[in-house]
């Protein structure tokens, strides 16, 4: 898959492309169209960029077509990368250990389909908050626990 697809981000069409493209972590990798090595006004404006031309929606759905029947889940998450990791092995998998809680609140930014989020935020074992800022999470804490 890598030397198919992934390894391959110069046929993308991005304004800036800085280092490490695929970075490998447990379980998973880490891909990033616009590399790891941006700065932060780059990733900024990558941001902005993939909202608009919906960079890593196009390549995301282009490797479930390719590699669909792999059992890999890919989730756009962050602000410039998206991860590739076997199904079930997404946020919900620490809900096992969590049995013993009646309610387990989860707050995140990526919360529609296909965001990193999503399958935590809409499991039925959780309350999914969805926010845009530290500060939302904050809000939403003082209201449901400290009022």
């Amino acid at each position: 898959m890598i030397d198919a697809k992934i390894s391959n981000p110069q046929g993308l069409d991005i304004p800036v492309k800085r280092g490490t493209f695929i970075e490998f972590r447990k379980g998973m990798l880490n891909v990033s169209p616009v590399g790891r090595n941006c700065s932060q006004e780059e990733r900024d404006a990558y941001e902005v960029y993939d909202l608009e031309y919906k960079i890593r929606e196009k390549f995301v759905a282009e490797l479930r077509k390719e590699f669909g029947s792999w059992n890999l889940q890919f989730s756009i998450g962050g602000q410039i990368s998206f991860d590739v990791f076997p199904l079930g092995w997404d946020k919900t998998y620490c809900l096992r250990f969590l049995e013993e809680y009646k309610t387990v609140h989860f707050f995140g930014d990526k919360t529609k389909e296909g965001g990193n989020d999503y399958e935590i935020y809409a499991s039925d074992r959780t309350e999914g908050h969805s926010v845009e800022s530290p500060d939302d999470t904050k809000t939403i804490c003082t209201e449901l626990f400290l009022k």
